[in-house]
Formats: structure tokens, C-alpha cells, sequence
């Protein structure tokens, strides 16, 4: 899917169900771990990336950091690949959500 100024409808749309569906079930996600990762050509990636932590933060997720925002760049299948800040950023947020996961397991 390709993001055009913000998360596509579909995104948007399970986003809101889901928030429900949390809701009416006891808070599913509640205290579980979550990331927003955003790939976009250029613009978009901000307004993703809120939307999606805008969702996790409602419903009550933990969310770990990274060096930077966590988004990767590229228009081509592939390109993605060669955004080394990028690559390097989703690194740094694997490490980071893998030493939160393990202090929350004990």
C-alpha cells in the first residue's frame, strides 16, 4: 500500500475497529508491547507514524524508542533496503523492544 499524506483507509479503518475491539474485550493490548514502523517515498511518514502511536497509546501499549524516528525510505521495491539510517534506526528499535520485553518477563 502506498501512503499518500497519512495511513491508507484500510490502516485507518482496522485501526478503529480495533480500538473497539479492545474496548468491549477488556483491553486486549493493554500493557503488551508495540512499534510503529513507517516506510513511505517522502511525505506521510510524521502523520503514520502519530496515527499509528496514537493507536497503541489509547490502547494503553508499552512503546519502546529508537535513535530516531522509526521510518525507512524508498519509492521501488527494494529501495528500502538502502536506507542505511533507516535500517540503522529499526536496529537500534529491535535491540531496544527486545531488552523491554525481557525486563517485562522477568
Amino acid at each position: 500500500m502506498k501512503v499518500v499524506a497519512s495511513v491508507p483507509s484500510e490502516m485507518k479503518a482496522l485501526i478503529d475497529r480495533a480500538v473497539m475491539v479492545n474496548k468491549v474485550n477488556g483491553g486486549l493490548l493493554h500493557c503488551r508491547v508495540g512499534a510503529a514502523v513507517v516506510s513511505a517515498r517522502r511525505g506521510g511518514m510524521i502523520t503514520a507514524f502519530d496515527t499509528l502511536n496514537h493507536f497503541f497509546l489509547v490502547s494503553e501499549m508499552i512503546l519502546p524508542g529508537s535513535s530516531y524516528w522509526s521510518f525507512a525510505i524508498g519509492l521501488e521495491k527494494g529501495d528500502v533496503d538502502k536506507d542505511q539510517e533507516g535500517i540503522q534506526t529499526m536496529q537500534v528499535l529491535g535491540q531496544n523492544m527486545a531488552w523491554l520485553l525481557k525486563r517485562l518477563n522477568g
